[in-house]
């Protein structure tokens, strides 16, 4: 998979996945290629006994982590919630590689997702040439998940139709997939378990029953507490996607990453740091998905339309783009965080320019 645009985790950290491996001999559940503590260690990172370095995937509350590892050890399944952009589908692509070498059995909710993505199909030439059969079904990647021993991921759960969502309902209960149509069941074998992610601006659209909440252990992710750690995020996942597009620019600078990540985190508080000034708050999310997207459209504007070093110029288009979702209410916002915040502040003249030329 070398040549492929986004490689799956499994593929682009096997290095690290083997090392763990070979260095983990502690207990494992049934059907894991890594332990509870390799499979933290992996997401979070660390320094092998050997001095091999993982390098973390997850920067924030190590025990959110340990709880979520925990809970897929058990036979409850995981609820991944919180805000858009808080590493919700990084993280449960990273637990299915760690725990199951395989993060590909995916579903994704959408208004459209039918029943048949997540139970099963069928092939309907050998449906009609030979009648309802095995050979004739075609499996969903949760059907092969509980088959293999696998972790399965279900990508934005309340986005599905709650009809469909409550087809997981037996699944989760009864660890098995009855076939009326062939009088049979699929079983889950050990080592099945089921990651769901789910964001709160999707509430109310379709949401969980009763039945369905009482069957998931939610583990919520929040924004990064602190301006540092968001940096640190930020900082590791554009150097990572530079890596993988092979764009000719340095490594962005630390302060513009810091630019970014402060006026995202006073507009999501409607205050500056400092608490002395109150702002407007737009309608987007301004998460750090967000800011990492404006940093590596920076560096590709720096790389293929500047001197391949990240500047406020490169910057102001990304930062404006991510804040004015609402051409009215969010660019009122904006002006005035231009002009109260970012054209007062030492050092911050030249992004101020770069978004007054813009504007």
């Amino acid at each position: 998979m070398p040549n492929t645009l986004r490689q799956t985790a499994e593929y682009q950290f096997a290095t690290e996945l083997d090392e763990l491996a070979k260095a983990d001999n502690r207990q494992r559940p049934p059907s894991w290629q890594l332990s509870p503590w390799a499979v933290a260690t992996y997401l979070l990172g660390g320094t092998l006994e050997n001095g091999f370095e993982i390098a973390p995937k997850y920067i924030g509350n190590r025990r959110l982590i340990e709880v979520a590892i925990a809970t897929l050890a058990t036979d409850r399944a995981l609820l991944l919630y919180g805000v858009p952009g808080t590493a919700k589908s990084w993280v449960s692509e990273h637990l299915a590689a760690a725990i199951s070498g395989d993060s590909t059995l995916l579903i994704q909710g959408t208004a459209g997702t039918s029943e048949e993505a997540v139970r099963y199909g069928w092939n309907y030439a050998q449906l009609l040439s030979a009648g309802p059969s095995r050979k004739a079904l075609v499996e969903s990647p949760l059907m092969r998940a509980m088959e293999q021993g696998k972790i399965a991921r279900v990508e934005e759960l309340t986005r599905m139709p709650a009809d469909v969502q409550d087809t997981l309902i037996t699944i989760l209960s009864e660890k098995m997939l009855p076939i009326p149509e062939i009088n049979q069941a699929a079983q889950a074998v050990k080592g099945f378990n089921l990651i769901a992610t789910a964001n709160n601006r999707d509430r109310g659209v379709n949401e969980m029953s009763s039945a369905l909440k009482r069957r998931f252990n939610t583990v919520v992710l929040p924004v990064p507490s602190s301006a540092d750690e968001e940096v640190s995020i930020v900082q590791q996942r554009v150097e990572s996607l530079g890596e993988a597009l092979a764009l000719p620019a340095e490594a962005p600078a630390l302060e513009e990453i810091r630019r970014v990540v402060t006026i995202f985190r006073e507009l999501r508080a409607g205050k500056t740091e400092d608490g002395r000034t109150q702002l407007k708050s737009p309608s987007g999310t301004l998460s750090p998905a967000e800011a990492i997207s404006v940093v590596n459209s920076g560096v590709a504007l720096a790389a293929h339309f500047g001197d391949g070093q990240l500047n406020a110029a490169d910057l102001a288009a990304g930062i404006q783009g991510a804040v004015v979702k609402d051409p009215v209410q969010d660019a009122i916002a904006w002006r005035e965080y231009l002009e109260t915040v970012v054209k007062e502040r030492d050092g911050w003249q030249d992004l101020y320019h770069a978004c007054r030329e813009l504007a």
